[in-house]
């Protein structure tokens, strides 16, 4: 073998091996943009509910951001099973510690935030398990995933306010509600999981807990009426049937990023006083 041969051998395994170390180094960020708008939902009302914005409340949505960025990488690695990859498990190091980091702040100023935290911790524990043994599309773990998120809305509200109430436990509940009705919208484009019947027994369910908390006075009448939108966003997806389980993806997103914003406008102004109080 000449020279010349070993030397256009070397320049190729280096540009074979280059793109593989250098992979490490780039950040891997979640794709989901409707979980953003969760996030964002849930730390809006959250605030809402506490009727002010402070520096902890900003503190709260760039940690629950982190923590999401932080769980996708940890997601994708467990599925890699026996197979470690350096980028996913350094990107969710930098993400977690950012995230812990933000946590441990806030739990300083308020220790109650310790019982979301654990909550958080049994969700991702929750999810980390059916990810392991391929059941992560399961009903109960998507279920999961929407109410971990949505302890958004509780996080900020206790970062704020510097105690946790039963009204931002209500808020979560009903946020996760909402948001969980997706799950059964989104599962009647696909043969196997299209059931009109698991669709209509979750929203009863839901609206019958929506009313028990409004009894209860953890919920406002008017907050507690935001879940007729996902009601409604069921009965249109039940009259245009064929119409959502075969047109495009983009227009069934539209659909219902539509409907999550007015949700979450209705929820958030719902919970506001009439009168701000003085900052």
């Amino acid at each position: 073998m000449t020279v010349s041969t070993l030397e256009s051998t070397s320049v190729h395994q280096q540009k074979r091996v280059r793109p593989n170390l250098q992979a490490w180094y780039r950040p891997t960020v979640s794709p989901e943009q409707g979980i953003l708008l969760i996030l964002l939902g849930s730390v809006v009302t959250g605030s809402a509910l506490a009727q002010h914005w402070t520096s902890s409340t900003t503190l709260a949505l760039i940690c629950t951001f982190f923590a999401l960025q932080a769980e996708y990488p940890l997601i994708l690695q467990i599925k890699q099973r026996r197979s470690w990859k350096p980028r996913f498990l350094v990107w969710t190091g930098i993400y977690g510690i950012i995230a812990l980091s933000i946590a441990f702040t806030l739990y300083l100023q308020t220790p109650e935030l310790l019982w979301i935290y654990l909550s958080a911790a049994l969700a991702l524990l929750v999810d980390a398990t059916y990810v392991y043994y391929q059941k992560q599309k399961s009903i109960f773990n998507e279920l999961n995933g929407f109410a971990a998120i949505c302890l958004a809305a509780p996080l900020a509200y206790c970062a704020t306010t510097g105690h946790l109430s039963l009204n931002a436990v209500a808020l979560w509940i009903l946020n996760t509600l909402f948001f969980g009705s997706a799950v059964f919208t989104f599962k009647l484009r696909k043969k196997k999981t299209c059931s009109l019947k698991a669709g209509t027994i979750y929203h009863t369910v839901a609206s019958i807990i929506i009313i028990i908390l409004c009894g209860l006075n953890s919920l406002s009448l008017v907050t507690a009426s935001c879940f007729a939108v996902a009601v409604l966003k069921f009965i249109l997806v039940c009259w245009r049937f064929e119409w959502y389980r075969t047109t495009k993806f983009h227009h069934v997103a539209l659909f219902e990023t539509r409907c999550a914003l007015m949700y979450i406008a209705i929820a958030a102004i719902s919970v506001l006083p009439a009168h701000l109080p003085p900052s």
